[in-house]
């Protein structure tokens, strides 16, 4: 299935789209990914909708990506006697290590590595940044804080605490568990929350390994500061956008989706933007205004996919949120001015041989006027450094590694196919053209653009380049 647009949707599955059936028409309706969010639900739910997706994807002879989101740290306070109390601007206010319930001068906050990352003058944000607190002192046991902006504060209410760096693990015991799973059913790629630095991408690798692409979150202030070190070590990035805007004045936020989806171009590293792209569709069943703006930034941004969250894994209109978001997607890359923004955007290029060859063929496809780049790959690097060029026809992603045909599914304006690897260029040649007869991209007289690399199954060699015309 030859989607009419570059830009992917992942679409979080839920209460809302977990029989077989809304699987189908939310990925008939336009997704690319499917998104398994372990904040939610337990190992069953998620397993069946495994086997719902891959039955699926065997019928449609398509790949088709599995994204498991780990819940990664939750940082909250504990108990209060009556339930909730209201601070008071001005007031002294106390998070202890003391489990007993809380009342209108202090609370339990059992998380003991916090009290060894904390300073003076800190900024502690409760419950979403309703409740901000300034810290006046740190004792071994105790953080005395004055209240700088007061109100209502209940049991178990979250904690944020920006611009500090967290002397703990992006993976929790949940989470290694939740990661166990994940490998078991060979999702493609795994996402980590409460990425800091690259060492909490490195210590995910000691757990996958090669089994799976590691997508970091960036959702704190430390991972902006820590980006292009952490850039170097993932597969690919997702702006996390709802922990940013409580971690970050809301004016930083969009000037930050566009510095990590400029950086990840630059990096050849796929990047998501999501959280709240059509929020109101959870309820209605068509966005605001504003929300179809959002939405067509990022895809004028050049982000390789947009993301869904609880607008299809718990919202009304599941299907029709996939459907509206693969509308405004298509409206924008319809528009003459997208191309001119895309083109606009330098990016830095490696004198290797691979991307002198994936940016020869973007510029050869408007020489010959062809009608798509076919890229061979192993590893899918292949396919990332022509997607890297953003160019003006579809790239066909041709792989006969599983993960990396399904993994190509985030790449964008990759159409990726699991198919045999040819045993000579030649046979490459054939095969592409008679692939592009088949999916309806040409017709006889037409260019194709192929790249791959010899020796043929060697991942990183992309080194060829030929022009095949369709007989």
């Amino acid at each position: 299935m030859l989607r009419k647009r570059n830009t992917k949707i992942i679409a979080t599955l839920g209460p809302s789209s977990s029989s077989p059936l809304k699987i189908h028409s939310l990925f008939q309706a336009g997704a690319d990914i499917f998104r398994l969010n372990f904040s939610h639900g337990n190992h069953d739910d998620h397993r069946k909708r495994v086997f719902h997706i891959r039955q699926y994807e065997k019928r449609l002879g398509r790949p088709i990506a599995i994204l498991g989101d780990l819940q990664g740290p939750k940082i909250r306070i504990g108990l209060f006697k009556k339930t909730y109390v209201i601070l008071k601007n001005n007031q002294r206010f106390v998070l202890d290590l003391n489990p007993k319930e809380g009342d209108q001068n202090r609370v339990f906050l059992p998380h003991k590595e916090i009290f060894k990352s904390v300073k003076k003058n800190n900024k502690i944000l409760i419950d979403d940044g309703k409740i901000i607190l300034n810290i006046d002192k740190v004792l071994s046991d105790q953080i005395i804080t004055e209240v700088l902006v007061g109100g209502k504060i209940s049991n178990k209410k979250g904690v944020n605490i920006p611009e500090t760096f967290l002397k703990m693990s992006s993976l929790t015991k949940k989470d290694i568990k939740d990661l166990k799973f994940c490998l078991d059913l060979s999702l493609d790629y795994i996402a980590l929350s409460f990425v800091q630095k690259s060492k909490d991408i490195n210590d995910l690798k000691k757990y996958v390994g090669n089994q799976t692409g590691i997508m970091a979150k960036f959702e704190k202030p430390m991972a902006i500061k820590n980006m292009d070190e952490i850039l170097q070590h993932c597969d690919a990035a997702m702006v996390a956008r709802g922990d940013l805007g409580v971690e970050m004045p809301p004016e930083e936020v969009p000037i930050i989706q566009k510095k990590i989806v400029q950086s990840c171009r630059d990096f050849g590293i796929p990047v998501v933007v999501a959280t709240q792209m059509l929020d109101s569709m959870v309820e209605s069943p068509s966005p605001t205004r504003a929300e179809a703006s959002d939405v067509a930034t990022a895809v004028f941004d050049s982000a390789d996919c947009l993301m869904l969250s609880a607008e299809t894994a718990s919202g009304k209109f599941p299907v029709e949120s996939v459907k509206i978001m693969d509308r405004i997607i298509r409206g924008v890359e319809n528009d003459n001015s997208y191309r001119q923004i895309l083109e606009s955007k330098q990016i830095k290029l490696e004198e290797t041989t691979s991307d002198a060859i994936s940016s020869a063929a973007s510029q050869v496809v408007k020489t010959v006027l062809a009608k798509a780049i076919f890229t061979y790959t192993r590893s899918g690097a292949t396919a990332k450094r022509a997607a890297r060029e953003r160019p003006t026809v579809p790239i066909i992603g041709l792989s006969p590694e599983r993960i990396t045909a399904r993994q190509l599914a985030l790449i964008w304006g990759v159409h990726t196919i699991h198919a045999l690897e040819p045993k000579s260029f030649s046979g490459m040649i054939d095969n592409a053209c008679e692939l592009a007869k088949k999916e309806g991209i040409v017709k006889k007289g037409d260019y194709v653009v192929i790249t791959a690399g010899a020796p043929i199954g060697v991942s990183g060699s992309t080194n060829n380049l030929r022009i095949a015309k369709i007989n």
